[in-house]
């Protein structure tokens, strides 16, 4: 096995005098003794200097690095990203979609999707997942809304999807990947939440069921520092020369080597025990859901409750149930006298724990690699803790608005005279900003669409509930504004 990044760069740190970038000069004690220099391992911090390749145009270890993790997700070529995933999506959509071009996009994609949709004007077509029905989470995408939709846009030049969702729902990707193929369209999915797929027990990967790019998160379920991620490119509808031109343009020119050298620890640590180490994994998830699956009032999401969705294979005129991978436990509070905010600061407050989001009628706690039977238990009994003080209420569903019509692209309204107005003044305008819900970053009302009033009154009761609103400058904090287009 070729020598680890980090083992390369502990060696090298003190064989040279530095007289190049980054300032620090690798002198941790410009910080102090056990200062952020210290801690931080700036003496292993180097820019991209003889030895240690280029990541824009690898030919060395990092070259090495891209061929081994292609060899463990089984695609044609892997991109390591130190911009997260959202750089890998912006270059995807952009190596592939031409200015103006037509594109096929599961509406509960994130932020990121969006962005990159705005860059390239893209003239889009929905894919619309149902959402159930008492905590509003989205379902996964068919290959039947695929093909139909492809009807209906037959000058469609790509096929965006999100699996798994932040809540770990899978869409029928081999499904999708076949029909789109077809038509000779490639499939990008967005893939965050899903680099532990393909591995042990879990779910087969979008990699496996034929997607042509799939964008995947390495530190949102893998041992990776934050802002690590992975591009995969296989098959003939992508260029590889245009993938990786793209990500050259949206990825930092002086990648960070600490987070390189993550990457390539990640996949040095699953290349050895990765077997082991995702057996184990499990082995706690199964633990955590047979200890939480006495809760009287809160309840632990099952794939069964979400039945009446579409979402899994087609057999005959039946459809499999939706389906959903366990490494993301969703926490429903339906029908109690807790919504998931309230859940999730109890948990913050009284057991010192902190779950990944919260929506109005459940949570989600996110698990990885580093969790141990130990670390579910205690979160289990903190939840069994919270459930004796519960008591029931009556169910209510969620009602969530019909897609907003648009009225102008994403770019045209991104680029139009704007006027900043309260909400309910806005109703019957042109939105010339996204408004999302973050966390999941899923954008509620797109630039372009028109907010009508039962949109604008959804937006309300999402805020009354603690879900936090974003915008184009952050978080929407007192009054709710937003900009909408100038006289159209």
């Amino acid at each position: 096995m070729a020598q680890a990044l980090f083992e390369k760069l502990k060696e090298y740190k003190d064989s040279m005098l530095p007289m190049h970038m980054p300032g620090h000069k690798r002198n941790l004690a410009l910080s102090g003794p056990g200062g952020y220099l210290e801690a931080l391992c700036a003496d292993c911090d180097i820019t991209e200097i003889a030895g240690f390749d280029n990541l824009a145009e690898p030919e060395g270890l990092l070259l090495s690095l891209k061929k081994r993790a292609a060899a463990l997700w089984h695609s044609e070529e892997a991109y390591p990203l130190v911009n997260g995933s959202t750089c890998g999506i912006l270059a995807g959509i952009f190596a592939t979609v031409p200015y103006g071009g037509s594109v096929l996009v599961a509406r509960n994609c994130h932020k990121s999707v969006y962005h990159g949709l705005q860059l390239v004007n893209a003239r889009v077509t929905y894919l619309m997942p149902e959402q159930e029905r008492t905590t509003g989470i989205y379902g996964g995408i068919t290959a039947e809304s695929v093909e139909a939709a492809l009807n209906k846009a037959p000058d469609a030049g790509l096929v965006i999807v999100t699996s798994p969702t932040y809540e770990g729902v899978l869409s029928d990707m081999e499904g999708i990947c076949k029909v789109a193929h077809t038509y000779g369209v490639p499939v990008l999915v967005d893939s965050a939440h899903g680099a532990h797929l393909g591995f042990g027990s879990f779910a087969k990967s979008a990699i496996e069921c034929g997607a042509d790019i799939v964008v995947q998160s390495l530190h949102k379920t893998m041992p990776c520092l934050t802002q690590t991620a992975m591009l995969h490119r296989s098959g003939n509808l992508v260029c590889g020369e245009e993938i990786q031109s793209a990500i050259n343009m949206f990825q930092t020119s002086s990648p960070s080597y600490l987070l390189l050298a993550s990457i390539d620890g990640c996949i040095g640590l699953l290349e050895e025990r990765g077997e082991e180490l995702f057996c184990a994994w499990q082995e706690a998830l199964d633990l955590f859901y047979a200890e939480a699956a006495d809760l009287k009032y809160l309840s632990v999401m099952k794939a069964e409750q979400m039945s009446g969705l579409p979402g899994g294979t087609a057999k005959g005129e039946q459809k499999e149930p939706v389906s959903r991978e366990n490494s993301k436990i969703v926490l429903c509070t339906a029908g109690t006298n807790l919504t998931g905010p309230e859940l999730m600061q109890r948990l913050r407050s009284e057991y010192r724990i902190e779950l990944e989001m919260a929506a109005e009628q459940y949570a989600v706690a996110m698990t990885g690699m580093g969790d141990t039977k130990e670390s579910l238990l205690r979160f289990a009994r903190a939840l069994k803790k919270i459930d004796e003080t519960c008591s029931k209420v009556s169910m209510k569903e969620i009602r969530c608005p019909a897609l907003p019509v648009a009225r102008l692209s994403m770019g045209e309204a991104m680029h139009a005279e704007r006027v900043e107005l309260r909400l309910t003044d806005a109703i019957g305008r042109v939105v010339a900003e996204h408004l999302w819900a973050y966390p999941p970053g899923i954008p509620v009302v797109v630039a372009g669409e028109e907010i009508s009033e039962e949109l604008a009154a959804y937006l309300s009761e999402k805020r009354k509930q603690g879900v936090e609103l974003h915008r184009k400058n952050g978080m929407c904090k007192g009054e709710l504004l937003i900009n909408v287009v100038v006289d159209l």
